[in-house]
């Protein structure tokens, strides 16, 4: 018979029923340790699952010891978008202004700033679509999740520069009222003075101009060149288009809300007053009950130098002219031999300035009157304190002039309550008063012209004396200004010009008589000068006038 097996101590204290319950649960603990060591595997993977993450975020920031298998957490986290896998969890987004909904361009924590305080940046204008916001190394943003840029984000926050400020723009500033097509680049960011004239097409037709021939009362004569009997009218049936943005039409009814209680002053040359007469009538056009416009003083007819003002009685506003062609001082005083000798003081701001130092927008402009003979010649015209130059260059005159002018605008317009605004040369297509025949390009004439020029070819260069005006502007002025580049927009337009028809003619001989005695530097109305009113418009929206208003 086989002699039977001692077994040992633990085999003879546990019975098989024991021996089946200790394997069961060395098996749970080592599936614990393995579901433990593959969970805190995952923490450190771009891996994520909506109801997983927010467990292994936790496990992130316990304090558990792994065993030295498994890998440490850096504490520089990856950038990790979680907006689509994660949508329960709330993380810091860049949301562009118009998707805010009850949201304020206040500049509080709400809204992207560029400052760093603390708060999220926002894009300045250097940045474009495509590119990623970078990690941030420093210890107070290691736990903000980044997320990546869209085209849409980039728009809401641009930057633009006016003067010398900039101010970042907000959906607030475009009044709700203005529809633009965001396909072609939005105007905010474009420069729209960088275009080309465009044939009105339907849907502009019924709207085009901005008012009716012969239904504004307050055209001057040499401006109304429906009244005059000019017979085509294909000259109002152009629309300026930028070239890589649309841009809204001027919206006098918007326009008028942004100016109740406020005063806008146009200071300048008759080109200037062609400009206002323009704002004017669109404004007025705007109106139900015309009998609320009104010239405060009762004229009619503006063309003498002197200070006009339309008040807008439903707006309690006014729209003012005021007539300084140079801006500086006219003076004259007798000679020693008696004879009265007239002088242009460059140092000295014209006397006018009271009548417009308090306004809210001041569109400022000079330029027609300094290519008169006269002027260009400069022999015993410019004076600075008791000096009369025996000869100097209209051009140095002109800088000293604007110099003058840029200085009194510092001291005595209050940047925080007024835009101000200078409007470039108006180029013209020769004025003559004996006219010796030609083409309209080589001293001739702008009779019969009846669309613009499309050979760029035939364009003039950009005057030396705007080339100056920006060179203040830019390097000496505090004050921001706008300018309006609208020299190259204007030379396009040889066949806006009243040339004959700047009167009304009795006889056919006056008429033909008139050919010597043609205006090719001031327009008609309605005409290019609504265009320049409607860039005006959109210039204070690209500036963020509502900020001021």
């Amino acid at each position: 018979m086989e002699s039977s097996k001692k077994l040992p101590f633990p085999d003879q204290i546990l019975s098989s029923r024991r021996r089946n319950i200790v394997t069961r649960f060395s098996l749970g603990i080592a599936a614990s340790l393995v579901l433990l060591l593959t969970l805190l595997s995952l923490t450190n993977s771009s891996f994520s699952v909506p109801f997983v993450s927010p467990l292994l975020q936790g496990l992130k920031s316990s304090n558990l010891n792994t065993s030295s298998s498994v890998t440490q957490v850096d504490e520089k986290r990856e950038v990790v978008n979680l907006t689509d896998q994660v949508p329960d969890v709330k993380v810091p987004s860049f949301v562009p202004t118009e998707q805010r909904s009850g949201e304020t361009g206040d500049g509080d924590s709400k809204n992207a700033t560029s400052s760093g305080e603390g708060k999220a940046s926002s894009f300045d204008s250097g940045q474009r679509s495509g590119e990623r916001a970078e990690k941030n190394s420093s210890s107070a943003e290691e736990d903000k999740v980044l997320v990546a840029n869209d085209q849409n984000t980039l728009e809401a926050n641009a930057t633009i520069t006016v003067g010398n400020n900039s101010s970042s723009l907000v959906s607030d500033f475009v009044p709700s009222s203005v529809e633009v097509d965001r396909s072609r680049g939005s105007y905010e960011d474009c420069d729209i003075y960088d275009g080309n004239w465009v044939r009105a097409d339907d849907d502009d037709d019924e709207t085009m101009p901005y008012y009716p021939p012969g239904s504004c009362p307050y055209i001057d004569r040499d401006f109304n060149c429906h009244a005059n009997g000019r017979p085509d009218d294909a000259f109002v049936k152009w629309k300026w288009q930028p070239n890589k943005c649309d841009i809204p039409r001027l919206n006098g009814t918007d326009f008028l809300e942004k100016l109740r209680g406020k005063k806008l002053v146009f200071v300048g040359d008759s080109i200037n007053r062609n400009m206002w007469e323009s704002l004017v009538c669109i404004l007025r056009h705007s109106i139900k009950n015309k009998k609320r416009v009104y010239e405060i003083s009762g004229k009619s007819e503006f063309k003498k130098r002197g200070v006009y003002a339309f008040r807008f009685e439903d707006y309690n506003c006014t729209v003012d002219f005021v007539g300084s062609p140079f801006l500086v001082r006219e003076s004259s005083f007798k000679g020693e031999n008696g004879t009265k000798l007239e002088t242009l003081r460059l140092d000295l701001m014209d006397k006018t300035t009271p009548m417009y130092r308090d306004a809210d927008i001041l569109v400022f402009n000079t330029g027609h009157w300094w290519t008169h003979d006269k002027i260009k010649l400069g022999e015993n015209y410019y004076q600075e304190g008791n000096v009369v130059y025996p000869r100097l260059k209209v051009l140095e005159a002109y800088k000293r002039a604007l110099t003058t002018w840029s200085k009194w605008v510092d001291k005595n317009i209050n940047r925080d309550q007024t835009h101000v605004v200078f409007r470039g040369y108006s180029v013209t297509h020769f004025r003559c008063f004996v006219c010796r025949g030609g083409p309209w390009n080589s001293g001739g004439q702008c009779h019969n012209e009846a669309e613009p020029i499309f050979n760029t070819s035939y364009l003039k260069k950009y005057p030396s004396k705007m080339r100056a005006v920006e060179k203040i502007l830019h390097d000496t002025m505090k004050t921001p200004v706008i300018y309006m580049n609208i020299s190259r927009l204007t030379d396009f337009r040889k066949d806006g010009h009243p040339s004959i028809y700047r009167t009304v003619y009795r006889t056919e001989k006056e008429k033909r008589e008139a050919v010597s005695h043609q205006d090719c530097s001031h327009w008609c109305l309605p005409g290019v000068p609504d265009t320049w009113n409607q860039l005006l418009y959109v210039s204070l929206l690209k500036a963020g006038l509502a900020s001021k208003w």
